[in-house]
């Protein structure tokens, strides 16, 4: 495998590989950029089919948050980490201990954070061998919620865009996963009078969105297949894709999931099937803002910042229809620009 010669290698400043024998703590810690501050992104635990499809997570997940941080106005770079394995059978207090003395490694380069897998307790055991941790536990702690509510917030900047709507009453919705940050976005689209279409593998969630939310239960495949107006994938990437495209009845893609699209040739694609796409690092930085938080935290302050991804998704649609571009190329020139001029 050539590593420099990757798709994904963006001129990554560090990509560290770790381990530790002991307590089978295996991972990839990649910094993108570090041109608006320390590069700051979660820690993600999944049983990957290769070490090249952790590497390529790693390497993708980084860069979208060098430009998350960037439209989010945050004085940080960007970095990821991933912790290759089943978390239901390695996590351990040693293991989280190992992840710390890697971070240590880094000194203050990167700081990771919860994200896939990774709950506050892991972070706080982190936190025992390193200072390098933020969303932790009596500070920001949980990034989830703000996540949920940054996406709700998002899902209404594109019905206001799309449809010229305020409101979200009687409009359909179908959420690609459940997870915390998944469930508490149906919570509030709930809230506001969406009809929910929901999927997961988990069945416990499932009712649980039935019972308290009224929600129709389909397949893991025919969520694509629904006649909504948004369809909110918030599992894991590459949900977008050549098969799904065509299949997609929705007029709008806003959901909290990282890396939506699974080739770059995609953003285009939506334009030409005239589906309005919120571009994911955009409209999921409610997490990250939380977090940039830490110090002194106040969640008033915290959610106030997070409620500006509204007008910032507002902005990025404005920018594509003037310029006729797709709305993730018009992020992505954004997010390039503030970087080069310094956050500014």
């Amino acid at each position: 495998m050539a590593f420099f010669d990757l798709a994904d290698f963006d001129n990554h400043e560090q990509v560290v590989f770790c381990s530790d024998e002991k307590s089978g703590f295996k991972a990839i810690i990649a910094v993108h950029s570090t041109a608006l501050g320390p590069a700051v992104g979660g820690c993600r635990m999944w049983d990957y089919a290769s070490d090249e499809d952790a590497l390529v997570d790693a390497l993708r997940l980084s860069k979208g948050m060098t430009y998350k941080n960037a439209m989010a106005g945050l004085k940080m770079g960007g970095g990821k980490s991933v912790i290759i394995g089943d978390a239901k059978a390695i996590k351990s207090e040693a293991l989280f201990k190992a992840f710390g003395e890697a971070l240590n490694g880094l000194n203050g380069r990167y700081l990771s954070a919860e994200d896939v897998n990774i709950t506050t307790a892991d972070i706080a055991i982190t936190n025992t061998v390193t200072p390098f941790v933020t969303g932790t536990e009596g500070k920001s702690g949980d990034p989830g919620p703000f996540t949920a509510l940054g996406t709700f917030l998002g899902v209404k900047a594109c019905v206001k865009h799309k449809f010229n709507r305020d409101d979200l009453s009687g409009l359909k919705v179908a959420v690609q996963g459940l997870g915390s940050v998944g469930y508490g976005l149906c919570e509030y689209l709930h809230n506001a009078g969406v009809e929910l279409f929901v999927t997961d593998i988990n069945r416990v969630a499932l009712d649980k969105a039935a019972t308290e939310l009224g929600a129709t239960i389909v397949g893991l495949d025919d969520i694509y297949d629904q006649d909504v107006d948004v369809y909110a994938p918030c599992a894991l990437g590459a949900s977008i894709n050549d098969d799904t495209i065509k299949r997609i009845k929705a007029s709008i893609i806003a959901g909290c999931a990282n890396n939506q699209l699974a080739e770059p040739r995609h953003d285009q694609a939506l334009v030409d099937a005239e589906i309005l796409y919120a571009p994911d690092y955009v409209i999921n930085a409610g997490g990250i803002i939380n977090i940039s938080f830490e110090e002194n935290y106040c969640a008033e302050k915290a959610t106030k910042k997070v409620e500006e991804i509204y007008h910032t998704l507002l902005d990025v649609f404005t920018k594509a229809d003037q310029q006729n571009k797709p709305t993730g190329i018009i992020a992505d020139e954004m997010a390039r620009e503030i970087i080069n001029q310094g956050g500014k």
